[in-house]
């Protein structure tokens, strides 16, 4: 525990931080306001406009995506909160420090990963938060309810914690694999952002390709599309089961976190 204070502590003592908290509230705030909108259009009765239907269509399932609005770039902003948990120590060169102080190297990635995934903690309860005072108002106000006691809402909000806390560990990999801070911001941004879309028009070329709508579901196998997936709670004829997403995630967060353990322990520190 003192490990990961003393984490947590190299995290709160910098600014960096509070610029990606910034942005991610920049972004919920955006979210939430398209997510409304989308919601009045649904239950307004017009789902069929959007290819809206089944448990989207209810006031839970709304209020779910009210519930968790930002969660997009709220994912990446964690995750460079991870990356930067690394870096930073080669960047300000305190690695060495950290590792005469602390020999066991497996110990100072595990604290790592342990604090990363309290910050995740963290700013999923900040989102929450706001996501819930401001989506149970404007619900409340369109005579919908806060709908606060629906396992659908109850299962979206947990999942949420998941994937933010996975995203913040994803990082602290990525930071071991890449540990350049430019290069791992940049390469994990581009692939988050620019890779996700890339991705899902690649298996969409594929589909129409095969003529098998089918393989649309194996986007899946991608983070950022995985942690949609498991969010929206339900099965389309696009997406498969919001459990798959869940176990996608999980094995990405085990395989990132085993990866970062052994590349630390081999790696010779300056």
């Amino acid at each position: 525990m003192n490990l990961v204070r003393a984490e947590l502590l190299k995290i709160r003592t910098t600014s960096t931080w509070w610029w990606l908290a910034l942005g991610a509230f920049l972004a919920l705030v955006l979210a939430f306001v398209v997510n409304a909108w989308l919601a009045s259009q649904v239950l307004g009765g017009n789902q069929e406009d959007f290819g809206v239907s089944g448990d989207q269509a209810t006031p839970a399932g709304q209020a779910a995506n009210l519930y968790t609005s930002g969660q997009y770039l709220g994912l990446m902003f964690v995750m460079l909160i991870g990356i930067l948990m690394v870096t930073n120590e080669v960047f300000h060169q305190t690695a060495t420090t950290t590792y005469l102080t602390t020999p066991r190297r497996t110990s100072v990635i595990l604290a790592k990963l342990g604090a990363a995934s309290l910050l995740g903690f963290g700013f999923w309860l900040a989102t929450t938060a706001i996501d819930l005072a401001a989506g149970s108002v404007f619900l409340s106000l369109n005579d919908h309810g806060a709908q606060l006691g629906e396992w659908t809402v109850h299962r979206a909000l947990l999942l949420n914690l998941l994937a933010y806390m996975i995203w913040t560990v994803l990082g602290v990999g990525i930071g071991t694999l890449i540990p350049n801070q430019l290069g791992a911001v940049i390469t994990a941004s581009v692939l988050y952002l620019i890779g996700t879309q890339v991705a899902q028009l690649l298996f969409f070329l594929l589909s129409s390709w095969l003529d098998n709508e089918a393989v649309m579901k194996w986007q899946v196998v991608w983070p950022a599309v995985a942690s949609q997936v498991m969010i929206s709670g339900s099965s389309t004829d696009l997406t498969p089961d919001w459990w798959v997403g869940a176990l996608v995630l999980v094995g990405y967060a085990l395989v990132s976190g085993i990866v970062g353990i052994l590349i630390t322990r081999r790696r010779d520190i300056a």
